[in-house]
């Protein structure tokens, strides 16, 4: 059965984690719907992680039409979501729902786009026009320079309440999903259960309705330091599937993230 957005809805209301994680390619699709995957995240990440740069920046539409049909060719009931990339979707309403369009067309059930209230507009006027949303606040890669660094979000007061204002008006606008990247435990709770959607944490904590992490960061394939909010469930298993699953397993039973992964 084609897991949907009113399916995740109904699965967060009924207080039932679910699991995404990255994925770019047909081969990982089928083995991440074998493993219990709920979301598959075509996720601007392929910058890093298949592209090798050092930013999610220079990640094109057409890299992400092109994962997403790769995906979408083997993926039977997982719900697909695509990042829009960077400058595809920031000038206009129109130009977002242009481009989210051939997304679609690619295969995505929904696009997941970055901001706060500045992005509400845009996400009102795509959820209008049959384009489901997933809202994205906290950690956004694409404002890594802005941000100056890949850093905690929502760590004082006053910022605090600005990711809650801006999830807040990002539902109001439309959106269906929404991820919390790295903000504290604390906060991404109060969030969670301000809001009627659900929410998705990556560095945020135990109490989000679903987890997502980048596939190779949980196959412990990443460059460097290890991040926090990153366990390697490869370490202790003999192949990927199994390790894939004992992530579905961990994230729905509450076992991942624990404190030792949260802020």
């Amino acid at each position: 059965m084609k897991l949907t957005l009113p399916t995740l809805q109904k699965m967060a209301r009924n207080q039932e984690k679910f699991a995404a994680l990255t994925c770019y390619d047909a081969t990982f699709a089928a083995v991440l719907e074998q493993a219990g995957v709920d979301v598959l995240l075509v996720g601007d990440s392929l910058g890093n992680v298949l592209q090798g740069a050092e930013t999610t920046l220079s990640v094109s539409l057409e890299d992400m039409i092109y994962h997403t049909r790769c995906v979408a060719r083997s993926a039977s009931h997982a719900l697909i979501m695509t990042d829009m990339p960077f400058g595809s979707y920031q000038s206009s309403p129109q130009q977002a729902f242009a481009n989210a369009a051939r997304i679609l067309a690619a295969g995505a059930h929904m696009v997941k786009i970055e901001g706060g209230q500045v992005m509400a507009d845009t996400i009102h006027f795509l959820t209008q026009r049959g384009i489901p949303v997933c809202a994205h606040v906290g950690l956004t890669p694409q404002s890594i320079h802005q941000l100056g660094g890949y850093k905690l979000q929502g760590n004082n007061e006053k910022s605090a309440k600005q990711l809650l204002d801006d999830a807040t008006a990002l539902e109001q606008a439309g959106a269906g999903l929404v991820v919390l990247e790295v903000v504290p435990a604390k906060l991404a709770q109060a969030i969670t259960q301000t809001l009627s959607i659900p929410t998705i944490g990556i560095g945020a904590g135990s109490h989000c309705s679903g987890q997502v992490l980048v596939l190779h960061d949980m196959l412990g394939l990443y460059q460097g330091k290890k991040p926090r909010f990153v366990k390697d469930f490869f370490a202790d298993c003999q192949n990927i599937q199994q390790a894939i699953a004992n992530y579905v397993v961990a994230v729905k039973t509450g076992q991942f993230p624990n404190e030792e992964h949260a802020f």
